[in-house]
């Protein structure tokens, strides 16, 4: 099967998204809300960033009607560490290529070819907090099936809003 005969694909960064950064202290006076999942003590988490992700994320993101697949520089790590706090199972991992000065130069996110080369004409979104108006134009212009280029605000990362979004769109094939 190819193009809009299979779900479409849900690329997923893990920074911004899942793991929000960048609030002004007057966003967030308290820091960032934090999460603990079951068995794991506060002084174990090896990575403090990681207590920002929200559980129920991982059942949010299994619910909606696509493929998921990591689209983040954490690469494998995200099956290891991310995966399992959140619930998903191992995801396939988008290996990223190095990337170009040409799409540099042009305003081209270093992840953009790639991604639209993994979706090999399947319907995709993709889910980041570093989306531009150029992937927007590059992708239009590259390709054939429905794309939607999701940006994720990375003080916040994923929200009720977001996740509607996303769900809409899938569901509107």
């Amino acid at each position: 099967m190819t193009g809009s005969a299979q779900r479409p694909l849900l690329f997923l960064d893990v920074d911004g998204p899942l793991i929000p950064f960048g609030a002004t202290p007057k966003q967030h006076p308290d820091g960032y809300p934090t999460y603990q999942t079951s068995g794991e003590r506060w002084g174990a988490v090896a990575n403090p960033l990681l207590a920002r992700i929200n559980p129920e994320h991982g059942p949010r993101l299994a619910a909606l009607p696509c493929d998921l697949v990591w689209a983040t520089t954490w690469m494998s790590d995200a099956n290891e560490c991310i995966a399992p706090r959140i619930g998903l199972p191992e995801l396939p991992v988008v290996i990223w290529p190095e990337s170009s000065d040409e799409d540099e130069r042009g305003g081209l996110h270093w992840k953009t070819r790639a991604l639209l080369g993994w979706a090999d004409g399947r319907s995709f979104a993709w889910v980041d907090d570093e989306i531009s108006e150029a992937d927007r134009a590059w992708i239009a212009a590259h390709h054939q099936e429905r794309a939607l280029l999701h940006r994720v605000d990375p003080r916040q990362g994923l929200t009720d809003t977001d996740f509607a979004a996303l769900d809409e769109w899938l569901r509107a094939r």
